[in-house]
């Protein structure tokens, strides 16, 4: 099987690039590239140029993949344990109740096993996925991630710049009570707070009212963020300035912190895939740059699976609530994925 990058806007425009892969330093000129790293931003050449860039679509998909009539997986899930993100979650609120830590967000993972068939047959369903998200996946050889994020990291071109808080989370029945819920909006104004400071230091920021995304079975605050920046773009420079958000990673982001949360993410083995920037640049001249966050998809080595979902840890946080937050987000990515 060819080794494939995928990206499929809200618009539902989609491309595949098969490989081999060219890894470079920089986005590169002429565009048609991917851009692929961890959530410690350990490649030091993420941008990976195809040997073939393709435009598909639900029909055309199948081919291009190259799955070969492989059937869609069947995969049996284990219960996820609770101790060390029990751990975990008492010891970072300890700090938030300190007024050390503002916000941080540990990952649960849940973990399978596939009995039978291909998880890149996924792809159908990452394709179909609600509009108001971007698909993504790479896979190379018997491993890889894939999935349909409601959250892009930004957009840029030129000069200009587009991106959104995402944070606060509740099921769409629950959408009164979430429009007043003091906790969950704390959650997405510190996510708000930390974009426009950053970006502030790049250009001129204007932000949207604060309003509701609507993702799958899940309803989120979302406040969109524009930005004219004082200089060219440059996706690489974007990157490093604003990831980890403390809608995935943590506040104050200090050195500290992160190694802490760099910690919890071992211990609690998160893939490294989740949470992680994942890109790509149109074809052609315009340096249309599209990076988003790969959240709410899956991952797997050979056999085994990775379903991990990640929580806002702040001042009013409770176990169980979060608990519950984690399973519904694990929830909406098993049922988008029609596992």
């Amino acid at each position: 099987m060819t080794d494939i990058a995928f990206f499929r806007l809200p618009d539902g425009r989609a491309w595949i690039g098969q490989g081999p892969f060219e890894s470079l330093a920089q986005m590169p000129a002429g565009g048609g590239a991917f851009y692929v790293n961890d959530f410690d931003l350990t490649d030091p050449a993420p941008w990976k140029r195809p040997a073939r860039l393709i435009p598909v679509a639900a029909d055309t998909l199948a081919a291009s993949a190259g799955w070969d009539g492989t059937q869609a997986p069947h995969i049996n899930w284990a219960k996820p344990a609770t101790e060390w993100f029990k751990m975990a979650f008492r010891r970072i609120r300890r700090e938030v109740l300190a007024k050390r830590l503002e916000k941080m967000v540990p990952v649960l993972t849940e973990r399978g096993t596939i009995v039978d068939g291909d998880p890149i047959r996924l792809l159908e369903r990452v394709m179909a996925a609600p509009a108001n998200t971007w698909g993504y996946g790479w896979v190379q050889g018997t491993r890889g991630f894939l999935g349909a994020t409601p959250e892009l990291l930004f957009r840029t071109q030129g000069r200009h710049a587009e991106s959104m808080a995402l944070a606060g989370t509740a099921k769409p029945g629950a959408q009164e009570a979430f429009l007043q819920d003091v906790k969950e909006i704390d959650e997405h104004e510190i996510v708000v707070r930390y974009l426009v400071d950053r970006f502030s230091r790049l250009g001129s920021v204007t932000t949207q009212p604060r309003g509701l995304c609507q993702a799958a079975s899940l309803l989120h605050f979302q406040t969109n963020i524009s930005v004219t920046l004082k200089a060219e773009s440059d996706p690489d420079t974007l990157v490093r300035e604003l990831h980890p958000t403390p809608a995935v990673g943590c506040l104050p982001r200090e050195e500290t912190w992160l190694q802490r949360l760099r910690e919890y993410r071992a211990q609690l083995k998160v893939p490294g895939f989740f949470g992680s920037p994942f890109g790509f640049v149109e074809p052609g001249d315009s340096q249309l740059c599209h990076m988003i966050v790969a959240i709410r998809g899956i991952s797997w080595i050979g056999q085994e699976v990775q379903l991990p979902s990640g929580c806002g840890i702040v001042g009013g946080s409770a176990f169980d609530h979060e608990w519950r937050e984690l399973r519904l987000k694990r929830e909406s990515v098993v049922s988008m994925l029609g596992l």
